[in-house]
């Protein structure tokens, strides 16, 4: 069974796909660790995202992997755990950037197939699991907010995780990677027709993890 949820950015789908992956045994794989992981590796050798040939090299060197283990996703790229480093905004930021590069979501849409292929039943998340990378999924779900309670719950995530950031700069780049994903010429963000909507502006993390449970469920039965 393959449950995709989507949704923008901000909105908690890491956290809610991963609760609801632990309660019904499944696998969860986050794709846009994958976009992270990539993106980080474009920082840290100083690669130039415009310059085709040098991220085209790179895409054909890189190995990223994905381990979840006891509820715990850790992400490695090229053999070292990655998954502390691709939550910091310059890495999310890029991320935002290179996902909007149709040679970097064919490679990623074929890796991301790969992983879920490679389990039974799994829940996957991203900006478009449910519309390009699984449409057959068995469920799909669109997470959504109000811009201002994403900004708001993404900082105070930042926050408690320990890193240090500007408020002003924050809500800039975090309005600026919404309008790329929702105007990039490659797969937009956008709900899948047979999409269900939950806006979970006035919903709790749990209200939230309990509804798309309960769906889940009613599919599989």
């Amino acid at each position: 069974m393959i449950i995709a949820i989507d949704g923008p950015l901000g909105v908690g789908k890491s956290s809610v796909a991963k609760e609801v992956a632990k309660r019904l045994g499944f696998t969860y794989i986050d794709t846009g660790a994958m976009y992270r992981a990539l993106a980080l590796k474009t920082l840290k050798e100083n690669i130039d995202i415009n310059d085709k040939k040098k991220l085209l090299n790179l895409l054909e060197n890189i190995d990223i992997q994905l381990d979840y283990t006891d509820g715990v996703l850790k992400v490695f790229l090229d053999g070292k755990d990655v998954s502390n480093e691709i939550r910091m905004e310059e890495v999310s930021k890029r991320a935002s950037e290179v996902a909007s590069i149709k040679e970097v979501r064919d490679f990623m849409v074929n890796l991301q197939r790969k992983y879920g292929n490679k389990y039974k039943n799994i829940v996957i998340e991203g900006r478009d699991t449910g519309t390009v990378i699984f449409p057959n999924a068995d469920l799909k779900i669109f997470l959504t907010a109000p811009l201002e309670v994403r900004i708001e719950r993404r900082y105070k995530q930042l926050l408690e995780k320990g890193f240090k950031v500007d408020y002003d700069e924050f809500v800039k780049n975090f309005k600026e990677r919404e309008h790329r994903d929702n105007t990039r010429k490659i797969n937009p963000l956008r709900p899948a027709e047979d999409s269900i909507i939950i806006d979970s502006g006035n919903m709790t993390f749990e209200e939230v993890v309990e509804e798309i449970t309960h769906l889940s469920k009613k599919v599989l039965s």
